[in-house]
């Protein structure tokens, strides 16, 4: 979520389940954008237009994804779900392209080609935008009262105090401090291209199906190893690396051993965790940190469904 926007990214199977058991609802969720259109990534649509075609409203519901993509949800909610009715709410399927595809004053998302088998695959960078420090001690030493004057000052206009003196911007603003940054990919088999929008970032969410003992496997079915994306995260200074996408035929401790030995900084994501992602601070994991377990992740197997 992104201040009071919320984004579905990929919708697989039994998703509006997970919502409902999660607590958070489906207000105000009326993005979903697509990494990818293999199956195990689009099917959980079928089921959250048909929620939404009985219980729930929303004024629409956008779905960003490539051409091929777009092609297989048009078919599985216009020619399963729906199969004639009338969409719950107006439903705009949107074609990405490379580059910014939403902004607002405060964040931009942009999507950004990602290889892996078949056409038309991304991935999301969300960047909050600079923002120019409001220096306190800076503004009572000019004697500018606490307040709207302030706050107009922020907003970068100059204002005139009381005795006359005109105070710019630039009198009590730092430098531009970079906002935080998000990357999120979904499935991946080659990290060209990638180097440029995760340099840097507070947070990368990318899979890691399997172990480097198995990188021959991982190339030729078009995913990632372990290791290798935490190796990368290490080269391209990543603050926090968040692993999906999992292989059942591995141990999660043996996931994260692999992954933290390269860096050490590394989660793997399941299902119901949050974190928060914030300029000037590290990630946060807002849900307790356990420990790893050895129980099923609600991840993929490698015969993903295509």
């Amino acid at each position: 979520m992104v201040k009071d926007q919320r984004f579905l990214i990929d919708c697989g199977e039994g998703t509006q389940r997970q919502i409902l058991k999660s607590g958070i609802g489906f207000k105000r969720l009326n993005r979903v954008l697509l990494t990818h259109g293999h199956l195990d990534h689009v099917l959980g649509l079928a089921g959250l237009v048909s929620t939404f075609l009985r219980w729930e409203s929303l004024n629409a519901l956008e779905i960003w994804g490539g051409t091929w993509a777009l092609d297989r949800v048009q078919d599985l909610i216009y020619g399963v779900v729906l199969r004639g009715a009338k969409p719950p709410m107006p439903l705009h399927l949107i074609d990405l392209k490379p580059g910014v595809m939403l902004e607002d004053p405060d964040y931009t998302v942009s999507a950004f080609p990602v290889v892996h088998r078949g056409r038309d695959n991304y991935g999301f960078v969300f960047q909050e935008k600079p923002r120019r420090p409001f220096l306190v001690e800076k503004a009572e030493a000019l004697g500018v009262p606490a307040g709207p004057e302030r706050a107009r000052l922020v907003r970068g206009e100059a204002i005139r105090l009381a005795d006359g003196r005109v105070i710019e911007p630039d009198d009590v603003l730092g430098e531009d401090m970079p906002g935080a940054r998000l990357v999120v990919v979904g499935d991946i088999g080659d990290l060209t291209g990638l180097d440029a929008v995760a340099q840097d970032a507070h947070a990368l969410v990318i899979e890691s199906t399997y172990l480097d003992a198995d990188g021959d496997m991982a190339s030729a079915f078009g995913h990632m190893t372990a290791g290798r994306v935490a190796r990368f995260a290490r080269d391209h200074g990543v603050g926090t690396l968040l692993l999906t996408h999992l292989s059942r035929r591995y141990r999660e401790r043996d996931v994260i051993s692999e992954a933290r030995q390269y860096f050490p900084n590394t989660y793997v994501v399941r299902d119901f965790d949050r974190y928060l992602v914030a300029k000037g601070r590290p990630v946060q994991k807002l849900t307790p940190a356990n420990e790893v377990v050895e129980e099923d992740i609600d991840l993929d197997e490698v015969g993903e469904l295509e």
